[in-house]
């Protein structure tokens, strides 16, 4: 049996900067990952099928697809045919256990295909496949998870240029159980007529959390007002992280609905977390991936 952890990805923030004539939005985004994370196991003492299979399980399972529009299984398929010998791989069955929220701009999906991808191409030998152009055809948000490591996402989410260096800071991941599409997010940005905004202005480094607060109060996640506004939970949400005990910053991930907050030490993390669940919300301390 072999695993690959799939953790959240956070955008600590989200410029949109222009628009492609295919429709796509371009994006300045600084992308982050937390500790917490779902888990997929590869069964290689199973014997092999004759295709390939996916079982999902854990807290946020329930009612998922485990059918080939599921990205791992998208991302089985597509690793399978970049591979000359194809035919002779074997399909040993596959576990998902989600213990991301679905639908929360944390990029549990794209975290998932990104793994199958490392685990799949370490079980196959095929390490001499390139994955970066095959993330980039599951999702845009699928490059970034492949190393799982800071990195700023630009153009569609393909362009990937490294993040200053980061501090070790701790962050809440917190979700109030509403699933929110992203295409809607877009469409009610667009609808605002917001103005695109320049890329952001960051340094080579960090040499502490306050000064990679004091950046980040410059920027903004251009989703998160229209994604108050159709979810006005979110906004209380931020204000309750604001409210915990040396907050630093708080903002929302993505297309929402989680959002985080910063943290200098885990312990503050920690209590704050408890205070999001006895509201009843998913709450995950954790370190920043560096």
């Amino acid at each position: 049996m072999t695993r690959s952890l799939a953790h959240a990805k956070i955008n600590l923030f989200l410029h949109i900067t222009s628009r492609r004539e295919n429709g796509y939005h371009e994006l300045d985004s600084l992308a982050v990952f937390a500790e917490t994370a779902d888990i997929l196991t590869l069964d290689v003492d199973a014997d092999p099928q004759d295709a390939p299979s996916l079982r999902i399980e854990g807290p946020f399972g329930e009612g998922l697809d485990a059918g080939a529009d599921n990205l791992v299984m998208r991302a089985a398929s597509v690793l399978r045919q970049s591979v000359r010998t194809s035919d002779a791989l074997p399909c040993w069955p596959m576990t998902l256990t989600k213990n991301l929220p679905v639908a929360s701009g944390i990029g549990g999906g794209s975290a998932d295909a990104a793994a199958a991808l490392r685990l799949l191409a370490e079980a196959w030998q095929c390490g001499e496949i390139d994955l970066a152009p095959i993330a980039a055809m599951l999702g845009a948000d699928v490059p970034v998870c492949l190393a799982q490591k800071p990195q700023r996402m630009q153009g569609i989410g393909e362009i990937l240029v490294p993040a200053p260096v980061m501090p070790r800071c701790a962050m809440v991941l917190v979700n109030p159980g509403i699933a929110v599409p992203t295409p809607a997010i877009f469409k009610a940005w667009k609808e605002s007529r917001a103005d695109f905004r320049a890329p952001a202005l960051l340094p080579q480094a960090w040499p502490d959390l306050s000064a990679m607060v004091e950046s980040l109060h410059t920027t903004a996640n251009d989703l998160q007002p229209p994604a108050i506004a159709l979810f006005p939970l979110i906004g209380t949400v931020l204000e309750a992280l604001k409210a915990t005990q040396d907050c630093h910053f708080a903002r929302m991930s993505g297309s929402g609905a989680t959002c985080f907050g910063l943290y200098e030490d885990m312990d503050r993390a920690r209590i704050a977390a408890e205070k999001m669940r006895e509201r009843g919300w998913w709450a995950e301390p954790g370190w920043i991936q560096t």
